[in-house]
């Protein structure tokens, strides 16, 4: 148990130790690629979908890989039977219908020790009947849930005018990527055949028997434990329409919008090398793939890429929210080790580093682009590689910061025109309220949420702006400026000052700020106090000095500080019993940013991190500190082997200063 931390700091030699021995932790782990690589899992309805569409498609799963995957689904499972949302969280009906029949799947008895106490947690909360959608919509594909019991994903959504407010192409992008798949599943009605296996899991999941299920009835009803977004009043009466106009739908029509989506799925494979934007719309190209041409080139490549998405720890097999996280985690990477002063005794590190960020630096947009829903791309950073082809404002911000950063240690800096490109792109990001979002400008009208059907993830509907977003894209048009100051000069003073003018706008009246992509206040304060203070925010900046109040009074005992997931769907800070190495380090980053006077809570800080570290250099495992859509935690592996080095150095400096 973490005891109350002493007052001061430790001595300085012990800060060096500390850094130097996490330092070795992160060379260990650097791949031969030079990036860092790590667990992006967390949520857990994606292993079972992965595990249906194997089985659905004849997909082989090796012994060792079924193994993994059923002891990571059996070690995941709550203690009332029932599967989260995400490890974390407590029981779904969405989750735990499809954990179940994955587990099933994967060749568990009914009568396993497991099984007994998941279909009574199922049967107490309205069985699959009563999950959210997405769910639902699974099933049925597993030939587990009858269409008509759905509501409508017409693929004649796409063939509604581009100006229409309410086109697909509108939508986030994750979202749309989603929908576009499913419209075409839904459109032919796909499922898998009803094998022995089939019939016995009906039996299993349904307190009635299959073919006496109102399925009419059914359709819309959500679980208590599933509502996290309440269905408006109007996606309701579109739900309705929707649904009288499949009953008269034309034949002619249908077949002309399932070949319009069928062309986009087929040029979203291509501009992504078969890998997709995420991992739910990866499984639903696979499975279409699989009715249209099972004997394919298409379809070939869809399987030999699933693997991408598996991980496999300690725990068993995953998997990810993406392929993986590594550019995103690599650019912190290499921020972390320029930040401790020792980049010339790292200078092989950090040299791989930068090869592998220069190498996935996307050098051009996609073909015919606006045809197929795409913003720009040439210059931009992905998530993950350059192969998965679609930048993201952070990821690009964060990519030209680790290359500015590094460019004095290695023997072949970024080329001054790529960075322009970089600066070019994240220019033409920004939306009209100065704020940045994710991989586009915001596409369609804020009241599009109001049409959000899932049920279980908020703030799906579109792309907004972002504080973390913005933030980071500030100190990369900040950073560049001060290095490269005749590139666009006026643009980037505009946008920095539009940028900064939306942060200000968005600190709450406790005075930080809301993070969406990580948990939750902590992240949000430590990148907007950063971003403002790259936009020439002073010192004594009130909106500077309140936040660091902010993070003080959340200091705990230990002297860390930690947030729970549960406070980004309360939109309240939600502390931890004891502190955390990842969000103390945000904190730490933070007020570092602050007035340069002696401060107690830096000292504090710095002391839990160096007392909880272990011998090995590493710092123990924590709370799941990622999070998307308010409700979904991700686990991000690496975050806890970058931060605490990148913070203990920057406070160090800032203790030896005070």
């Amino acid at each position: 148990m973490n005891r109350p931390t002493r007052a001061g700091a430790p001595a300085p030699h012990a800060i060096e130790r500390a850094i130097d021995a996490a330092l070795e932790v992160l060379a260990h782990e650097q791949r031969p690629t030079g990036a860092w690589a790590g667990d992006y899992g967390g949520p857990l309805f994606l292993l079972p979908m992965y595990v249906g569409v194997a089985r659905a498609t004849g997909i082989a799963l090796d012994d060792a890989t079924r193994s993994d995957m059923t002891r990571y689904l059996l070690a995941t499972q709550n203690d009332d039977g029932g599967w989260g949302l995400h490890v974390e969280a407590p029981s779904y009906v969405f989750t735990t219908s499809l954990c179940y029949v994955a587990l099933r799947q994967l060749g568990e008895p009914a009568g396993a020790t497991w099984a007994a106490p998941a279909r009574a947690w199922l049967s107490a909360h309205g069985g699959p009947l009563a999950s959210a959608s997405w769910g639902k919509f699974f099933l049925a594909l597993m030939n587990l849930h009858d269409f008509a019991g759905l509501d409508p994903v017409p693929p004649e959504l796409w063939l509604l005018p581009r100006w229409a407010p309410m086109h697909p192409g509108r939508m986030w992008c994750h979202c749309r990527m989603v929908y576009l798949p499913m419209s075409f599943l839904y459109g032919r009605r796909l499922c898998a055949p009803a094998d022995p296996l089939v019939h016995a899991l009906r039996d299993e999941l349904y307190a009635e028997p299959y073919a006496a299920i109102d399925w009419a009835a059914a359709r819309g009803r959500v679980a208590a434990t599933d509502s996290d977004v309440a269905v408006s009043a109007a996606t309701s009466a579109i739900h309705t329409a929707l649904r009288w106009y499949e009953r008269h739908a034309g034949a002619t029509l249908r077949r002309r919008a399932l070949a319009f989506v069928l062309d986009q799925i087929r040029q979203e494979d291509e501009n992504t090398g078969y890998i997709c934007i995420g991992p739910i719309s990866k499984l639903f190209h696979t499975l279409i793939w699989h009715s249209v041409d099972p004997h394919g080139r298409a379809f070939a490549a869809h399987a030999a890429q699933l693997p991408a998405y598996l991980w496999r720890g300690p725990d068993g097999v995953k998997m990810q929210g993406y392929e993986s996280s590594e550019l995103w985690d690599t650019a912190f990477a290499a921020q972390a080790i320029v930040a401790t002063g020792r980049a010339p005794t790292r200078r092989a590190m950090v040299q791989a580093a930068h090869r592998f960020i220069d190498r996935q630096q996307v050098l051009a947009d996609v073909p015919d682009r606006e045809r197929y829903f795409r913003g720009p791309s040439r210059g931009g950073w992905p998530f993950s590689s350059r192969t998965h082809g679609w930048p993201i404002t952070d990821c690009t911000a964060e990519g030209i910061m680790a290359c500015l950063a590094v460019a004095p240690h290695v023997t072949d800096p970024l080329l001054p025109r790529r960075l322009e490109l970089a600066i070019d792109l994240i220019l033409d990001w920004q939306n009209d309220d100065g704020g940045w979002a994710t991989y586009e400008r915001t596409r369609g009208p804020r009241w599009l949420e109001q049409l959000n059907p899932s049920s279980c993830f908020a703030d799906i509907m579109i792309d907004y702006s972002y504080v973390e977003c913005t933030a980071a894209c500030l100190r990369a048009l900040a950073r560049y400026r001060t290095q490269h100051p005749h590139h666009r000069e006026r643009e980037i003073a505009a946008a920095i000052d539009r940028g900064a003018r939306f942060l200000r706008a968005r600190q709450r009246d406790d005075h930080a700020w809301e993070g969406s992509w990580g948990v939750c206040f902590t992240y949000g304060t430590w990148f907007a106090v950063t971003g403002l203070r790259a936009a020439g925010a002073a010192l004594d900046d009130p909106a500077i000095v309140n936040a660091c109040a902010f993070l003080r009074a959340h200091q705990l005992a230990d002297g860390g500080w930690g947030e729970r997931v549960e406070g980004c769907r309360a939109r309240s800070y939600v502390p931890t019993e004891h502190g955390h190495a990842v969000m103390t380090s945000w904190a730490l980053l933070a007020l570092c940013e602050g007035p340069p006077t002696a401060d107690p809570a830096i000292a504090r800080g710095v002391a839990f991190l160096c007392e909880n570290q272990r011998a090995d250099g590493r710092w123990p495992d924590e709370h799941l500190s990622g999070v998307f859509n308010k409700t979904c935690a991700i686990h991000y592996d690496n975050y806890v082997k970058v931060f605490p080095p990148w913070a203990l150095a920057i406070a160090a400096r800032r203790c030896a200063g005070s």
